[in-house]
């Protein structure tokens, strides 16, 4: 392994945040991970991914350690289901493309989303009406303290909504070293009723759409209003849809008629972040170097040279706005550091 000293992050954040890690490693395998959080000589070490879902706003004075596993594997399969194994650095667009490849069903929806597998069971990332957890098999993990293996299987992790176990009782215990989903081989289950999907399938001329299909409609809706961080810094959506209550919505919708809703449970409504956003003013608003983006409220962004500390206090100042107006609680779904 080769530890450098006064590296910029600027290439490891999909921010583009210029901040410095003191002491910066990459690792290739579990053997050499193990060795590295084994370093006596750092004693605090930060463990870094794909970078896609953080903001940095300060130098890292810890060893961060940037976990560089790679592979894919077929764990299992029978004639209608596959056990696919990813480890955790691998591009998580990259391995719905692979997937889609073999003709394994049950991702299409979540392609384009930005970073690596590993972070994936963490969010529980979703989109389009699917989340991970709808594919999730296992995850294994390493426990940062004793170094050793563990695997967690999918009612371990107790998945909600962009929640899981390892960002509540193990948030910073675990690093997860590789994902295995649970896909279709046939008799995909196509699912296009969320958002627009339907809508730009029938832009595509397409009237009975194979996962490739949907895979394509998602990216096609998903580079229309979210832009590339290899071109402007950002890390897809910066905030959580809220879930109100059933009587808090029926007075909401009593003063904005308008607003869009989707409806979680009994009790429980979910109500679009971008609305909202949008609806106070705030979408399209530039300070500077750093703003809200033109075409999708849900996502900041950094033009150049904004600091994580100026993307942060926009952030505080939109959820102040929309507590103020809407009495809702408007939660980061990015990492601030």
């Amino acid at each position: 392994m080769q530890i450098q000293n006064n590296s910029s992050l600027k290439p490891f954040n999909t921010f583009g945040i210029d901040v410095n890690a003191k002491h910066f490693v990459s690792v290739q395998d579990i053997d050499e991970l193990i060795k590295t959080l084994q370093l006596k000589e750092f004693q605090d070490k930060f463990i870094l991914g794909g970078g896609s879902n953080m903001l940095l706003t300060k130098d890292i004075e810890a060893l961060v350690v940037h976990l560089n596993l790679k592979g894919i594997e077929i764990v299992s399969e029978d004639e209608s289901t596959v056990l696919v194994k990813a480890m955790a650095g691998e591009n998580w667009h990259d391995f719905v493309l692979w997937c889609l490849d073999q003709n394994y069903g049950g991702i299409e929806n979540l392609s384009l989303i930005p970073g690596n597998v590993g972070a994936a069971p963490i969010q529980n990332i979703g989109a389009y009406g699917v989340e991970l957890k709808d594919v999730f098999y296992a995850c294994e993990a390493l426990d940062k303290t004793s170094f050793e293996p563990k695997q967690f299987a999918k009612e371990d992790c107790n998945f909600d909504y962009r929640n899981s176990v390892f960002k509540q009782d193990y948030k910073g215990k675990f690093i997860i070293t590789s994902v295995t989903l649970k896909l279709s081989k046939s008799n995909h289950k196509i699912k296009t009723s969320y958002g627009s999907i339907q809508e730009e399938l029938q832009k595509m001329g397409v009237v009975d759409p194979s996962i490739q299909d949907v895979s394509k409609a998602v990216i096609a809706i998903r580079s229309s209003k979210l832009p590339d961080p290899k071109d402007i810094g950002n890390s897809g959506s910066f905030f959580k849809n809220p879930i109100v209550s059933k009587s808090n919505y029926k007075a909401l919708i009593d003063q904005f008629p308008d607003m869009p809703s989707y409806k979680v449970s009994e009790d429980d409504i979910k109500i679009p972040a971008g609305w909202l956003i949008e609806k106070v003013g705030f979408k399209g608003k530039r300070f500077g170097e750093y703003g809200v983006h033109t075409k999708q409220a849900l996502v900041l962004v950094n033009y150049g040279n904004a600091s994580g500390s100026d993307i942060f206090e926009l952030s505080k100042l939109i959820q102040s706005t929309i507590k103020r107006i809407f009495n809702i609680n408007l939660e980061a779904e990015v990492n601030i550091i």
